[in-house]
């Protein structure tokens, strides 16, 4: 329960931040990160969420999120939306392993797939911090 209520306040606070302070590619992966949640727990209570077998719902929302951020690195000048990008990947990554060997062990199946939310997040909210600190084009330097 504790992981949940920190996964929750981080998502809010960065993504408030990232609302407030953020530049186009930073507000794009804040509505990126906070879609993904809200779809990924609408699926997992349909079908459940003890990781016991394949999430296939959850998998649909974690590729089209990934598809997102590919989207949001492709388009950016800055740096970090690779690596949310290539976390997502890895965190994706974590079903296609489910799938070839169903008998993972249901904490390492949710570990994987939850892990690296948490880095994404922690990834935004330095984003956010840079952006916000660079000079507006053509200031005084």
């Amino acid at each position: 329960m504790l992981r949940v209520l920190a996964y929750f306040g981080l998502l809010i606070g960065v993504a408030v931040y990232a609302y407030l302070k953020g530049g186009r590619d930073e507000r794009a992966a804040m509505f990126v990160c906070v879609g993904a949640t809200l779809a990924s727990l609408a699926v997992m209570s349909q079908g459940g969420s003890d990781y016991r077998t394949l999430q296939p719902l959850v998998a649909v929302v974690d590729i089209a999120t990934l598809g997102a951020f590919a989207w949001i690195a492709l388009r950016s000048e800055r740096f970090w939306p690779l690596w949310i990008s290539g976390l997502q990947l890895t965190s994706t990554t974590g079903h296609l392993l489910k799938f070839v060997e169903p008998d993972l062990v249901p904490l390492a199946y949710s570990a994987a797939l939850a892990f690296w939310s948490y880095l994404i997040l922690i990834i935004l909210g330095v984003g956010t911090f840079r952006t916000s600190r660079r000079a507006p084009i053509g200031a005084a330097a």
